[in-house]
């Protein structure tokens, strides 16, 4: 193998590229570094939740409300949990069960508005929080291609300006430095490509585990109006359960 070609790539850029060349090759590796990050703790919390929704039905076959919220396990990250939760304090609260008598502004409202109100901000901060990163995903997809190209054409124009300098136009000459400047290109679509493809798979996995949170909300909502859940086969059976 020729020596010319065993010293291209990425160390021949690197070591014989200016400060801005640099820079954007450090760029690039910050951005697939938050981009893998990212993935990564996405997808590890889509993994969670949707073992948390799991518990959603054995809640509904628990016999009080204190053992239903134990089958949906631990607090930390569960935002079925905290529904339920934010919904039985709101229940409480509006039917002055939490030992507040005073009279407050809330009193004014119907008891479903308010608890339909509670749960529908439990859901809202949870939809936050899961949607929490994508958007630098989303950044990184959108500009890691135009900064790999910056690269490169920084790369061929100082490559021409070397070959004008030599007076000299040969094959080797032209074909080695801007082949050197394209892999700049290259890796910003390396870089793009694993940010557009974790994008949509988290995407599509928050919105099954949203889909799961909105429709036990709704449930809930019945349960802490009703005291009992509607079937969601609309037959007209009712789960009743405890209050706690």
């Amino acid at each position: 193998m020729p020596t010319d070609i065993a010293t291209s790539g990425l160390a021949h850029v690197w070591t014989q590229g200016d400060w801005v060349t640099r820079s954007v090759a450090l760029v690039l590796l910050a951005m697939s570094l938050t981009t893998w990050i990212i993935i990564l703790w996405k997808a590890l919390d889509v993994r969670a939740h949707r073992a948390q929704a799991r518990g959603i039905e054995g809640f509904w076959h628990s016999s009080d409300f204190t053992e239903a919220l134990d089958k949906l396990g631990p607090a930390e990250g569960n935002p079925f949990r905290a529904a339920a939760i934010e919904g039985r304090e709101a229940a409480r609260h509006i039917t002055h069960q939490d030992g507040v008598s005073r009279p407050q502004l809330h009193d004014s409202l119907d008891v479903s508005d308010w608890i339909e109100r509670s749960l529908r901000k439990s859901v809202d901060d949870s939809t936050v929080r899961a949607q929490g990163g994508l958007s630098v995903l989303a950044s990184v997809a959108s500009t890691a291609p135009f900064v790999g190209l910056f690269g490169t054409v920084w790369g061929i124009y100082h490559a021409l300006l070397g070959i004008g300098a030599s007076g000299q136009v040969s094959i080797d000459q032209v074909a080695g430095p801007i082949g050197e400047a394209l892999i700049m290109t290259a890796l910003g679509l390396l870089v793009a490509i694993p940010a557009v493809l974790g994008y949509n798979a988290l995407v599509r996995g928050n919105k099954a585990v949203l889909h799961q949170l909105n429709r036990f909300a709704h449930d809930l909502h019945a349960y802490l109006v009703t005291g009992a859940r509607v079937s969601a086969g609309g037959d007209g059976k009712v789960l009743h359960m405890k209050r706690g």
